[in-house]
This record gives structure tokens, C-alpha cells and sequence, in this order.
């Protein structure tokens, strides 16, 4: 079991990201799994508004970037999975680019991948960071868990979320936000379950199999590890609530069918 997420060449040495569980651009889809399932509309019919969002060119320079790839895309996205970075909490909102840039470092240069796992990244001061490459206002294929990255979008929390652990409200306004835009994009209800099949056997699901997941997950919904820590796990019922009030939605919402997320 993984236990979080490190930044950096040492910590990927010593433990691997939260973003550990991640098959590289792997396909998901969906698994067997109970639960209530809330309203999702058609695409257009509660999207909210799109925060501020800092480009990548705010915490990657020259000598850090990596050369890769052209980004991946799927159709849209279905899912959010909410991650922390098992970093140090006390940092100055000024230096998170510089922590990003460390992330990005670690994952590219120690283990080899072709970006940065994480689709968002979002500080205690509620400031969102993009991420992986691709554009944010499109579907890009993230890496930060095995076997659903494929329709989803991977939102990272700075800092370490383990019980007991204050989660700054601005940080969890702006999960709120960012998922209630990028969900909204494609009609999802963040307070929906979805289908998604799982394109790897090292997450929680054999390959192959369709899980019914939240349509905001934590990072062990999908797989196994503590992330994004039990005080932030604690906070996304909350933030989904809020979500879905961005998205111009009643609350409590109506029941309905399970959507896929199958591509």
C-alpha cells in the first residue's frame, strides 16, 4: 500500500507519488460497485463557471522542462480523482511553483515519465497550478492513478492531509470549483457515481473490470493507498455539495442511471 505522496528525486526513491499508482496514460472505465447514484444532464445544462487557472509556465522553466510526447486526449471527462502531495504543510503560498516544479522533477527525471501525473495541482491558498500538458479546458489522459486515467482528471492537494490535519478552505473552495468547471464541461453531476473500467490489475479492479465510482473520488477509491489522506477524504462529500451548488444544481439532486465513462 502506498502511503502518500513525496515530492522529489528522493521521495520517488523512497516511497513513489500519490501519483504512485499510476499506469502511465492507462485506459479507465468501470467496476462493480454499490452506491446512490445522483442527477447527471446533458452536457451544457449545469456548467459552472471556470476559476482562475496559473499556466504552467508560471513553475516550469527552461532548465527543468523535460522533452516529451504531444499530449493524449480522451472524448471528456467523466471523473475527478482528488490526490495529495504528502508534502510539507507550512510552506509560503510563493513558493508553490518551486514545490510543482520539484513534483515535476521527480516524476520526469527519477522515474521517467513523460510529464507531471497530475492534470491540477492547487495550493492552501486556494491558487490552481495546471498541470500535465495538453490544455486545461480539454481532455487530457492523465498518469495519476493505475487504471483510471482515461476520463478523469487528476487534482492534486500541496501539502499532507493525514487525520487531524487542517485542509485550508480556500484549498477545498477551489477543488470545488475546478470540479464543478471541468465536470460541468461534460454535464456530470459531482455528487453522480459513474462508470469507469479499470485498464490495470494493480489498482483496486482486475483490468477489464467496471467499477461504479464517485464522479469526485479520493485517490483510494481507485486504488490502494491512504491518499489523499483521512482530513481531506473527510472534506469531499463537502466538496461535492459545493460543486454541484456551482453547477446550479438543487440540492440533494434527483436519482438516475449510472453514466459510463467507458471510451
Amino acid at each position: 500500500m502506498l502511503l502518500g505522496c513525496l515530492p522529489g528525486l528522493a521521495a520517488v526513491a523512497a516511497l513513489g507519488l500519490c501519483a504512485g499508482g499510476v499506469d502511465r496514460a492507462a485506459t479507465s472505465g468501470p467496476a462493480a460497485r454499490a452506491g446512490r447514484q445522483a442527477a447527471a444532464l446533458p452536457a451544457g445544462a449545469h456548467q459552472a463557471a471556470r476559476p482562475p487557472i496559473v499556466p504552467r509556465s508560471a513553475w516550469l522553466d527552461d532548465l527543468a522542462r523535460h522533452a516529451q510526447p504531444p499530449p493524449r486526449y480522451d472524448d471528456k471527462v467523466v471523473a475527478v480523482f482528488v490526490h495529495h502531495t504528502d508534502s510539507p504543510n507550512g510552506y509560503a503560498c510563493a513558493d508553490a511553483p518551486r514545490i510543482i516544479r520539484y513534483l515535476y522533477t521527480g516524476q520526469t527525471a527519477a522515474r521517467g515519465w513523460d510529464d507531471i501525473g497530475y492534470n491540477f495541482l492547487v495550493d492552501r491558498c486556494g491558487t490552481i497550478y495546471e498541470g500535465r500538458a495538453g490544455g486545461v479546458d480539454r481532455p487530457v489522459t492523465g498518469a495519476h492513478t493505475q487504471g483510471f486515467n482515461h476520463r478523469t482528471a487528476g487534482i492534486a492537494a500541496l501539502g499532507t492531509f493525514t487525520s487531524g490535519v487542517p485542509v485550508p478552505k480556500a484549498m477545498v473552495d477551489a477543488i470545488a470549483a475546478l470540479t464543478a468547471w471541468k465536470l460541468g464541461l461534460s454535464g456530470i453531476d459531482p455528487r453522480a457515481r459513474v462508470r469507469l473500467t479499470s485498464s490495470n490489475s494493480l489498482s483496486r479492479y482486475a483490468a477489464g473490470t467496471t467499477a461504479a465510482l464517485p464522479a469526485l473520488a479520493g485517490h483510494n477509491e481507485g486504488y490502494m493507498t491512504s491518499c489523499p489522506g483521512r482530513a481531506l477524504t473527510a472534506r469531499l462529500p463537502e466538496i461535492r455539495e459545493t460543486a454541484a451548488r456551482l453547477q446550479g444544481r438543487l440540492p440533494g439532486g434527483t436519482a438516475a442511471r449510472t453514466l459510463t465513462g467507458t471510451p
